[in-house]
């Protein structure tokens, strides 16, 4: 059940001095999930307050009211975590400290927001301030996972290692999601082109074959008539249908251009009967990559299984809490996701061995490699699949009209002879 509550309205300012809401979705002792809304707190206090209540924090929205940059233009666009990270590795690599690093990246950045951001950490760091609790702050920008890292790094003095496996989960998780967008460009295109000449042959072609069979005088076939008809009534109202065609166009490419529509779509999609158990692996290989990263910085596992378990789907965050109460008991890793169907039997070997060897954080990587490489399999063979078959259902609908169309003047001709 989800409710909302207001439980802060103390008179605090975001880090640019403008009102920051806050809406965490978290899951109380009991196993209930609830929304908790903060007005004027900042990420770090909301965050504390669900802690000291006992509440895991699944996830963090935030909006900025009247926020402004450094130089008084408003801040916008997300913050670009990957390449942030690339660049910040190769600076400290290079041996810069970490405040003289963001400081040069904070010189090079043309972008408003991004500049407001690396201002911003920039000044808290320069105040003595750790790299991690400033990330903290600013949730908005830094993932969990990601400010999980950096502060297990400031305790061992490794973060250029500790970002490079941020980076390496990153790219594998983008190298996916690029492969699921080229795959499906062709698909569209095709549906958008083949769109595009249905409509002329029933809005333009068809009409006028209808000015032809009436004046004959002779009777159709009543599909011919039916489409006839219809092609008559799409050029009769030509402005009510292509206002139509295009104001559906504007609202697809406007939910589209947000991410609550993106979102919205793309769990549709998985609950097609055919996506669904291939989605559900997915998010399972991203949550063996994630709980990876977070071992191999040093957090504990219970812990780093309820930092990333908004990675999964809402039946396996119920799957999941049951496997770390488990876990959490003395049961084995491997017993825990087998019992709460969490892993497949080459996860469950894999995790064994890492059990065993005490290299858990590989042997999840490579259980997440595993997966990924079997998705990426079944993605080219779909895409090659689906190509195909859309080719052939646009050709059924082309060809159908056409001989339709040219049904009269196929009997007209059979009378003649």
């Amino acid at each position: 059940m989800v409710t909302g509550k207001m439980l802060r309205t103390a008179e605090m300012t975001d880090i640019h001095g403008a009102a920051l809401r806050l809406r965490l979705k978290v899951q109380g002792l009991d196993g209930g999930i609830e929304v908790l809304e903060f007005v004027d707190s900042t990420p770090a206090l909301a965050l504390r307050h669900a802690a000291a209540r006992g509440m895991r924090v699944l996830a963090i929205e935030s909006g900025v009211t009247g926020a402004e940059t450094v130089d008084g233009t408003a801040v916008a666009g997300s913050f670009p975590l990957l390449s942030f990270s690339q660049e910040l590795l190769a600076l400290l690599d290079a041996g810069l400290n970490l405040t003289e690093a963001i400081g040069t990246l904070l010189a090079k950045e043309r972008n408003q927001g991004v500049r407001a951001v690396l201002a911003e950490v920039l000044r808290a760091l320069r105040e003595g301030r750790n790299f991690s609790d400033v990330l903290a702050g600013m949730a908005q920008h830094f993932p969990p996972v990601y400010i999980a890292t950096v502060r297990a790094s400031e305790r061992t003095g490794d973060m250029p290692q500790s970002l490079a496996r941020y980076i390496a989960y990153q790219i594998q998780f983008e190298a996916i999601r690029k492969k699921l967008v080229s795959a499906a460009i062709y698909p569209a295109m095709l549906l958008l082109v083949g769109g595009f000449v249905t409509l002329f042959l029933l809005g333009y072609v068809v009409p006028r074959f209808a000015l032809v069979y009436e004046s004959s005088g002779r009777d159709m076939p009543w599909l011919s008539a039916l489409l006839l008809s219809f092609g008559r009534l799409i050029h009769g109202h030509w402005q009510l249908a292509l206002t139509g065609l295009l104001s559906a166009l504007g609202v697809g490419a406007w939910g589209l251009s947000r991410s609550q529509g993106r979102a919205w779509l793309l769990a549709q999609l998985l609950e097609l009967p055919g996506l669904a158990p291939k989605a559900n692996a997915f998010r399972l290989a991203r949550f063996y990559r994630a709980v990876s990263l977070l071992l191999a910085a040093g957090i504990a596992l219970p812990r780093a299984m309820g930092m990333v378990a908004g990675l999964l789907s809402t039946p396996q965050q119920k799957q999941l809490v049951q496997c770390r109460l488990a876990v959490e008991q003395g049961q084995s890793l491997s017993a825990a996701l087998v019992r709460t169907a969490l892993a497949s039997p080459v996860a469950e070997s894999l995790i064994k061995v890492g059990e065993r060897s005490g290299q858990m954080a590989e042997m999840l990587e490579r259980t997440a490699r595993f997966v990924d490489d079997d998705f990426a399999r079944w993605v080219d063979w779909a895409s090659r699949l689906l190509e195909p078959v859309l080719m052939l259902a646009i050709g059924l609908v082309i060809g159908a009209v056409v001989v339709l169309m040219y049904m009269p003047i196929f009997e007209l001709a059979g009378s003649l002879q």
